[in-house]
């Protein structure tokens, strides 16, 4: 009998159910905001942008998510937590190839 790993072909795959998805929820009100705040360019001008803004952007709200886990964006008015996971996002994807 075949194995569902033989029939499937999906050993070694990554297991994307494996991801919390509160943080999608999280990064796609971010996104959100951040398109109408900056319309030009389309969604995906933050591409765009130089990786050191995101990490300067990354550390000042880690900062002030440590300083207050329940602290909020002044602008925004959305959690510094989901800015960070969104600055960090924007990291990984565009420094995945280095």
């Amino acid at each position: 009998m075949m194995s569902s790993q033989e029939a499937k072909k999906d050993a070694g795959k990554p297991r994307l159910t494996l991801v919390p998805r509160q943080i999608i929820w999280d990064i796609a009100a971010i996104r959100e905001f951040g398109n109408k705040k900056y319309p030009s360019g389309g969604p995906d001008n933050w591409k765009d942008v130089e990786p050191q803004r995101y990490k300067d952007a990354a550390y000042r709200h880690f900062m002030a998510y440590l300083d207050d886990p329940k602290s909020v964006d002044e602008e925004s008015k959305m959690p510094h937590l989901w800015h960070l996971a969104c600055n960090l996002a924007f990291l990984c994807e565009l420094e995945k190839d280095q």
